[in-house]
């Protein structure tokens, strides 16, 4: 049975959502999942709209500065008057491999800039808004990396994740007694078409098969319990649940949801 058959088909409608990262991957999962349920959302991204976004409203803006992210939450709270969810999906490392010596102070800026501050900066213009109507929720998007990083070319992403996860505990003890809700979530490998072109060039790469190129990911992460990496359709359902009233009483906690890679309690 789908959720929608579950009867939870416009559990969203009247809801106002600000999503990060929602033009592709898991955020466009997520944005298809929760505009299907009814909501209103106002979502960004570096290039223009793209062709395939639902209709409604879109800021081109690239999060990791600081003025773009100012314009982006002002927007939101003009547009919409109030917002009731906030969901922070934007991320990434375009870090080069090579470990800790490789990564100059620009490179952690750039991947502290995504994968934390972006986030911490918008929820400082948005927060005010749904502290002032007594009612809100946050989702931040961490990564199994925070507990699993891998040395060669994430440090500083995982670092960044680490960070988020800790703020996201924090400011749940701070908001949580007026009225919003803060979550995170800490996907694994997600088989986004990014990672599908990775699996790709990997395959072409080692003059291999793509089952061999997906293989050699598997191993590299120590393997993955399911034996397979999550899809997006399955992140945007765990999100569904945790903005929703159906979670209502879930704060100030963090989901893994990574097919079974991190193999410790």
């Amino acid at each position: 049975m789908t959720m929608h058959q579950a009867g939870f088909d416009q559990e969203f409608a009247g809801k106002t959502v600000v999503l990060t990262g929602g033009t592709q991957g898991a955020g466009k999962a997520i944005y298809d999942r929760l505009k299907t349920a009814g909501a209103d959302i106002l979502t960004a991204g570096r290039s223009s709209k793209p062709d395939d976004l639902e209709h409604g409203p879109y800021i081109q803006a690239d999060l990791t500065d600081p003025a773009d992210v100012k314009r982006f939450g002002e927007a939101a709270l003009s547009h919409f008057g109030h917002v009731d969810i906030l969901i922070h999906v934007v991320g990434g490392s375009t870090a080069p491999s090579g470990g800790f010596a490789v990564i100059d102070d620009d490179i952690w800026m750039q991947e502290l800039n995504l994968n934390l501050l972006s986030a911490v900066r918008l929820d400082r213009i948005i927060l005010p808004a749904m502290i002032r109507n007594g009612q809100g929720v946050v989702l931040h998007t961490s990564s199994i990396q925070r507990q699993l990083p891998l040395h060669d070319a994430t440090t500083a992403y995982a670092a960044a994740k680490a960070a988020l996860t800790t703020y996201s505990k924090s400011l749940s003890k701070e908001v949580g007694p007026k009225g919003i809700r803060v979550n995170s979530i800490a996907p694994g490998w997600i088989y986004t078409d990014a990672a599908k072109a990775m699996v790709s060039r990997i395959a072409k790469g080692g003059n291999m098969t793509e089952d061999a190129a997906r293989q050699s990911i598997l191993d590299a992460l120590g393997g993955i319990s399911l034996g397979r990496p999550a899809v997006p359709d399955e992140i945007a359902e765990l999100v569904a649940f945790l903005v929703s009233q159906r979670a209502s009483a879930i704060h100030g906690a963090e989901y893994t949801i990574d097919c079974g890679t991190i193999p410790t309690v």
